[in-house]
C-alpha cells in the first residue's frame, strides 16, 4: 500500500506554488511519499491595501499557520522574509533550504540599468526598504527619481513597465528565478546599493512542533549556512522592533578563503523612505556555531544601529 500523501500548505500565487512545488519534490525524495499542494488564500493575497497599511508582518502567513495548527496540512512553505520574527507556539521551522540569489533586481523599459534611467524616472516597489535605499542612491548621485508604491504579483508589476506606466520596477531576483522569468531582468542591484530584506531569497519549511518524524525528514533539506545567515538577519530585524514592512535591509554573507568559510559579515540598513537619512553598519566575525550565537550577532549590530539613531527612522513600530 502506498503511503498517504503529505499535504503541503501554500499560498495560491504563481510564485508561491512554484517555490512550494520545488520543496514538494525535495520532500518526496527524502520521505519517499507523494506530496500534494493545498492552496490557501491569505489576508495579504486578498487585501488591496499597501503592505505598510495592513501591518506588513504576517499577513501572508497567518492563514497557513492556522491550517497547520488545525491539522488541515502537514507542513507549509513560506518566503522567509514574510515570516514574523517571533517563534510561533506549537510550530517549528524544520528546514531552511539553500538560499536563492538574495539580491533585488530592476526590470526597466528599453533594457535600462538603474544608472541609465532618465531623470524623473518613476520606479515602482511595494517596499519602504527599497524606497529608502533607491532614494538615498538617487540623492548621492544627483539624480531625480520618483518611487511609486505598487502591489500585485510578478505579472502585474512587470506589466506597469510594459504598459509604459512606470519606467522600472524593483523585484527580488529569487522570485523571478523561481517563476522562470529571470531573463526579463535589466539590472542586478549590488547589495552595496540596495541591501535586501532580511531572509530574502530563503524559504522556511514549517510544521507542527510535535510531529517528530516529519521534523526529522524535513531537516534533511536544511542548509546550515543559510540558516545561520537568516537567523542573524532576522535577529537584527527583531531587535530593531521592526515589522516586515519597515524600511530595514539586512544581509549576512559568508566570507571564504578558497574553499574554507572563515567568517560571516552581517550588514544592516535602516532609513527614512525619502532616502534623506540612512543608518548603515556592518560587523564581521566567526561563523556562528549555534542558533544563540547567530541571534547574538544580529542583536549586537542592531544595538549599534540604535545607538546611531536607527529608532527614529523606523516609521511603523511593531506593537
Amino acid at each position: 500500500m502506498t503511503e498517504k500523501a503529505l499535504r503541503l500548505g501554500t499560498r495560491r500565487s504563481k510564485l508561491a506554488t512554484a517555490q512550494s512545488g520545488q520543496v514538494a519534490d525535495a520532500v518526496s525524495q527524502v520521505t519517499g511519499r507523494p506530496v500534494e499542494l493545498v492552496e490557501i488564500t491569505t489576508y495579504g493575497d486578498t487585501s488591496r491595501e499597501h503592505l505598510a497599511q495592513i501591518g506588513g508582518t504576517g499577513v501572508f502567513v497567518a492563514a497557513l499557520r492556522d491550517a497547520l495548527l488545525r491539522g488541515e496540512v502537514d507542513f507549509a512553505v513560506h518566503s522567509l522574509k514574510d515570516l514574523p520574527t517571533a517563534q510561533h507556539e506549537g510550530l517549528v521551522v524544520a528546514a531552511v533550504p539553500e538560499r536563492e540569489d538574495p539580491r533585488d533586481v530592476v526590470v526597466a523599459r528599453d533594457a535600462r540599468k538603474l544608472t541609465d534611467l532618465p531623470d524623473g524616472a518613476r520606479i515602482g516597489t511595494g517596499a519602504p526598504r527599497r524606497m529608502a535605499q533607491l532614494n538615498a542612491y538617487a540623492r548621492a548621485h544627483g539624480v531625480e527619481i520618483e518611487t511609486v508604491p505598487i502591489r500585485g504579483n510578478v505579472d502585474t508589476r512587470i506589466g506597469y513597465v510594459r504598459s509604459g506606466e512606470l519606467d522600472a520596477v524593483v523585484l527580488a531576483a529569487a522570485g523571478l528565478n523561481r517563476v522562470g522569468r529571470i531573463d526579463e531582468v535589466t539590472d542586478f542591484l549590488s547589495v552595496d546599493t540596495v541591501l535586501p530584506a532580511p531572509g530574502q531569497g530563503a524559504l522556511a519549511v514549517e510544521c507542527a512542533a510535535d510531529n517528530a518524524s516529519l521534523i526529522a525528514a524535513l531537516a534533511e533539506l536544511d542548509d546550515p549556512f543559510t540558516r545561520v545567515a537568516v537567523t542573524a538577519e532576522r535577529s537584527l530585524l527583531a531587535a530593531l522592533e521592526a515589522g516586515c514592512s519597515a524600511p530595514v535591509g539586512a544581509l549576512a554573507d559568508l566570507l571564504a578563503d578558497g574553499q574554507t568559510v572563515k567568517e560571516m559579515r552581517l550588514r544592516g540598513v535602516v532609513g527614512t523612505t525619502d532616502g534623506s537619512t540612512l543608518v548603515q553598519l556592518s560587523t564581521t566575525g566567526p561563523v556562528p556555531e549555534t542558533h544563540e550565537a547567530a541571534l547574538a550577532l544580529g542583536r549586537e549590530l542592531a544595538t549599534e544601529m540604535l545607538a546611531q539613531g536607527a529608532a527614529g527612522l523606523m516609521g511603523e513600530r511593531a506593537h
